[in-house]
């Protein structure tokens, strides 16, 4: 039996995929009409994270920020009302080491079992089952997670102790971060000087840079579509928190911190809600 909390971009597709491949699970969503679709696949509804807790083997959430992954767990009706001695959490959400630590204790406290495994890939790739799961902590529970992990993604990866999936996600995300706001700076220097943007993707898809990542975010900024596929507010998050892990061991992260000033710019012009991409916007307002 399988608890799922939170229906976001990345919820969404996870969830789906475990119900194709056969596992029975529960949902739950803060917002309850999001769970409609899924309750018409198949899925069960759980009225509070603790419900859906307590009736489940294994409950796996997928939420925006450290300060809804604390609030899921620790408030009212959270998570911790509903594990007991044996039941099983895994933390899908990309936080920062500190937070994810803070939620294993609690859990482990109560006779809980505690798996980190937040994941590296999009909408369409969550859509797919294709993501990259990152997973620490107890690795049993790692290994009790392969079925419903094959369904969600095409690989996974057990880094050892909590904490180290938490970094290693955030790192992931600080490049892929610097590297949208680079694509969007090259973008726009083309435009500027007189150059075909869309001769400079050619050019980047023939070259040793050529990815689906890079032509995709650059098809967005080309076609002016910027229908969130990773939200920009997201990204900005994760590389506050790259920031904020460099500073803690006193490492430079000077070009993450430059990139984060820019869609901090795109924040400010309402670009939030918008996919990464439209950190392209901060360049040409």
């Amino acid at each position: 039996r399988i608890g799922f909390l939170g229906l976001g971009l990345m919820g969404s597709g996870i969830v789906s995929n475990l119900l194709k491949m056969g596992h029975t699970v529960t949902v739950w969503n803060r917002t309850a009409e999001k769970c409609d679709l899924f309750i018409q696949e198949g899925a069960r509804l759980g009225r509070t994270p603790a419900e859906v807790v307590s009736t489940c083997d294994i409950t796996f959430a997928c939420v925006s920020d450290p300060k809804a992954a604390k609030d899921l767990v620790l408030g009212p009706s959270g998570v911790l009302q509903g594990i007991r001695p044996g039941k099983c959490y895994v933390d899908m959400s990309t936080v920062d080491a500190d937070t994810v630590t803070e939620l294993a204790q609690v859990i482990v406290s109560r006779g809980g079992r505690f798996l980190e495994a937040p994941v590296s890939g999009n909408q369409q790739l969550s859509n797919d089952g294709m993501l990259v799961i990152l997973a620490a902590g107890d690795r049993g529970l790692y290994e009790d997670c392969s079925s419903c992990f094959q369904a969600m993604g095409k690989t996974s990866f057990f880094l050892g102790e909590v904490g180290n999936a938490a970094k290693m996600m955030l790192i992931v995300n600080m490049v892929q971060g610097s590297f949208m706001a680079t694509i969007a700076e090259g973008l726009t220097l083309a435009q500027v000087t007189g150059q075909s943007q869309q001769t400079l993707l050619d050019i980047l898809n023939q070259g040793q840079l050529a990815s689906i990542f890079l032509d995709q975010k650059c098809q967005n900024i080309l076609q002016g579509n910027f229908k969130p596929d990773f939200y920009l507010k997201y990204i900005q998050k994760d590389l506050r928190l790259a920031i904020a892990l460099g500073d803690s061991v006193n490492h430079p992260t000077p070009m993450a911190a430059a990139a984060n000033e820019v869609y901090k710019r795109a924040k400010a012009l309402d670009q939030s809600d918008n996919d990464m991409s439209a950190v392209y916007r901060a360049y040409i307002h």
